[in-house]
Order: C-alpha cells, then sequence, then structure tokens
C-alpha cells in the first residue's frame, strides 16, 4: 500500500475520534464560549428589546456589521437587502463552511413580562401591532455573533474559512432574504463548501434535533379574491354574497387535504390565515379576499395542492353565481439535511450537547429560507431546546406565539454546537 494512502487512512480514524472527545481546539471552543456568556446575553436582550421587521433590519445589521468588523473579519453589508456576510480565513488552508442566521421579528405584540420585553409598535398589513422576536432571531443573532468571536480568537488554528451568513427577511416568504443574498454573491468568493443553520425553539434547554433528509417544509402562499355582487344587506336576492361564497371557499379547501390527497404518501397543510370583506352590517360587499399557506414535504403532492385549491375554489365561486382569482405563489422549499453532511456531523453534536441530548424527529412544517443556502451547497439545519427550567417544554408556547419564551443559559451551547459543526468539517474534509 503507498504510503500516501496509508497516511491518510490512518488520519480518518484520528479525525473521528476527535469529533467524539474533546481535543485541544474543542477544549478551546469550550473555554472561548464560556468566556462570552455575559455578552451573548447583552447582544439577546439589546436585539430582542429592538426587533425589525423583515426587510427593515438596518439597527441590527449595524450592530451584527460593527462587532464583526472590530474581530478583523472581511465585512460586507447590504447584501440582498440589510444582510451581513463576513468572512474569517483561518491560519492553514481547507474547506469554506458557512454558518447562517436570521435577524427578522414578526408583527406580534409581546405577551410576557421580560425586563427587555419588546414595547415596538407598527402598522402591517393596515392593523396597529407589536413587533417582537418570537421566533429566536434574536438568539440566533447572538449565537452567530459569539460563534465568530470565538473562532476569530482561534483564526490561527482554523483549517479553512468560515463565512458568516447574517440573512434579512427569512420571515418573509416567499421572496425572503436568502435568494437575494445567494444572487448578490454571498455564497461566492470565496465559495462556500458546506453550510450550517440553526433554529431555537420549545425543547430541554441544550437538546439537539438533527434529521437526515428533509428537515422543514415548503411555504407556498396562496390568495384568492371572491367576486360577488354589491347589494343591500336586507335584499340578498338582488346581488351575490361574497362572504358566504368565500365562507364556502374557506370550508372546501378543508377537504382537499382529509378527502382529496393521500396522506399516507405525503403529509401535507393547507391553512387560510386571513379572511376579508366588507364594511358595514347591512352591506353585502362586492368581494371579499382570503390568504393561506401550503406546507408539504413532496414535489408532486406540493403541485397536486395547487391545482386542488384553484379547482375547489373557482368551482365552488361559480356554484354560488360569482367568480373566484386564484393565485398561487411558490415560495420556500423543503429543507433537506445531506446525508453525508448530516451523519459526519452527529459525533460533533453528541459531543457537545451529551449523546442522551441529540436526536432526529419528525420534519416539521414550518417553512425555512435556509432551504435556498441548502440548494446551493450541502446543508445541515438543526434544532435547539431553549424553554426555560420552569416551564413545561411539551405544552411551552411555540415560536410565532406572543408567549413564547427562550432561556439565555442556551446560548453557549449553540456557539458551541456551530463553531464546533464548523472546525469539525474543515478537519474532516481535509483529510478525504
Amino acid at each position: 500500500m503507498p504510503r500516501r494512502l496509508l497516511a491518510l487512512l490512518l488520519l480518518v480514524p484520528a479525525a473521528l475520534a476527535a469529533q467524539q472527545r474533546p481535543d485541544a481546539l474543542q477544549l478551546d471552543i469550550d473555554r472561548r464560549a464560556a468566556a462570552i456568556v455575559e455578552k451573548l446575553t447583552a447582544w439577546r436582550h439589546d436585539i430582542h428589546q429592538h426587533p425589525e421587521l423583515s426587510f427593515q433590519e438596518v439597527r441590527t445589521a449595524k450592530l451584527v456589521a460593527d462587532h464583526l468588523r472590530s474581530l478583523g473579519l472581511e465585512v460586507r453589508t447590504n447584501v440582498g437587502g440589510n444582510g451581513v456576510v463576513a468572512v474569517l480565513r483561518g491560519g492553514r488552508p481547507g474547506p469554506v463552511v458557512g454558518l447562517r442566521a436570521e435577524m427578522d421579528a414578526l408583527p406580534v405584540t409581546e405577551q410576557v413580562d421580560l425586563p427587555f420585553k419588546s414595547i415596538v409598535r407598527t402598522t402591517y398589513n393596515g392593523v396597529e401591532t407589536g413587533v417582537m422576536h418570537a421566533c429566536g432571531h434574536d438568539m440566533h443573532v447572538a449565537i452567530l455573533m459569539g460563534t465568530a468571536e470565538v473562532l476569530a480568537g482561534m483564526k490561527a488554528e482554523l483549517p479553512g474559512t468560515v463565512v458568516f451568513l447574517f440573512q434579512p427577511a427569512e420571515e418573509s416568504p416567499p421572496v425572503g432574504g436568502a435568494g437575494p443574498m445567494i444572487a448578490d454573491g454571498a455564497m461566492d468568493n470565496p465559495k462556500i463548501d458546506a453550510v450550517f443553520g440553526l433554529h431555537v425553539g420549545p425543547g430541554q434547554i441544550g437538546a439537539v434535533t438533527a434529521n437526515i433528509g428533509a428537515t422543514t417544509s415548503t411555504a407556498d402562499q396562496f390568495r384568492i379574491v371572491v367576486h360577488g355582487r354589491q347589494t343591500h344587506g336586507a335584499f340578498p336576492s338582488a346581488g351575490v354574497d361574497p362572504i358566504v361564497v368565500g365562507s364556502q371557499i374557506v370550508v372546501g379547501l378543508q377537504t382537499i387535504i382529509s378527502r382529496q390527497v393521500n396522506l399516507m404518501t405525503a403529509p401535507a397543510v393547507v391553512t387560510v390565515g386571513a379572511f376579508h370583506g366588507g364594511l358595514r352590517e347591512n352591506i353585502i360587499p362586492d368581494s371579499v379576499w382570503m390568504i393561506g399557506t401550503v406546507r408539504t414535504l413532496d414535489e408532486g403532492m406540493r403541485s397536486l395542492i395547487h391545482e386542488r385549491i384553484t379547482r375547489t375554489a373557482q368551482g365552488i365561486a361559480q356554484s354560488g353565481g360569482a367568480t373566484a382569482d386564484v393565485t398561487i405563489t411558490r415560495g420556500y422549499d423543503v429543507t433537506r439535511n445531506d446525508t453525508s453532511l448530516t451523519e459526519k456531523m452527529l459525533p460533533t453534536l453528541r459531543r457537545v450537547a451529551g449523546a442522551k441530548m441529540v436526536s432526529a424527529g419528525a420534519p416539521s412544517s414550518a417553512g425555512e429560507d435556509f432551504s435556498r443556502f441548502a440548494n446551493k451547497a450541502p446543508g445541515m439545519f438543526i434544532f435547539l431546546g431553549v424553554t426555560p427550567p420552569a416551564l413545561d417544554w411539551h405544552t411551552a408556547a411555540t415560536n410565532h406565539s406572543p408567549l413564547f419564551q427562550a432561556d439565555d443559559s442556551a446560548m453557549p451551547i449553540g456557539v458551541r454546537l456551530m463553531a464546533g459543526m464548523a472546525i469539525d468539517y474543515m478537519r474532516l474534509t481535509r483529510v478525504q
């Protein structure tokens, strides 16, 4: 056997073993993550108190960019809108790893009385509402800022390059912020070889969920406008009532999932999230409109549901003497964890979180803009439990709820996970 091949074969087990027990680099990550706990908390609280909606993440982006520049990274701003991209070139040659976090908040009025509670108000879709990091993106940003600080302090030992992707507008399908960032070259120069993302949610603090294959679903939008004929509310037969027809369409759409598609082949969800029409009690309006979302893990099911939404809405409208305009917009694709990449990183997750704290879960019906990054390079997306110990994570409020809560103590674990995956991927890839 050639000496070079023998040397490579000896290095591979050594690298895998390093994933399963802390070595000097991993111990250094742990030490550095522990040293920035107060910073992580301060960043997260500041971002939580100053949430910004999609496409408005100016203050957050500046906070991120200023910190990354202070670390000596190569920083680009206004990438795909308010996106921030920073490059950390290690002291040794190796692959390029992308690490991603989202910066935007949601139009949700916070109902948890925290010292750093958001009191920001805005108008969204014509309705006054609060603004809140109800999805945990404040934690994502703080974790990745901390990961950048940890890895920047280890620059000389890094066997490769890390690209930090701070993304705007994840909460705005179908456009989102990942696509515009990619179009602006966020994954090029240097070209990213693998990309990792992390999302917090209900769960025991430090518990990690990592799936092989489908992880989050599609996130498509539909809009249905029902056109009737306006008349006096006392004389409904003189017009065509779009409220009644629209209500029948809402009910009819429920039969798509329960009766028109085979859920044994692929799970799916069709939800009407808003229904608007009319101005006063004694006027039947001329039209109403509704909007909703489609979630599935299968492209065939996705196309079938789109077709059935149009057929159902237009058929019901016609039967009531009305018409329906149906617009369906494809949004985020299924986020799929690359099989090989995920298998390689599982020992890293187990080492950081503990073997009993790492598991596979059912794919989520939530949508994720991370899918667009993972369509450009092998990707891996994990979930981290952050429910405060005083709450039962089984029944705790989920992401997007005004009652969603996350415990600061989970953030150092997030930093160790992101930094650990980056370094271990670089080391494993170098010996192949």
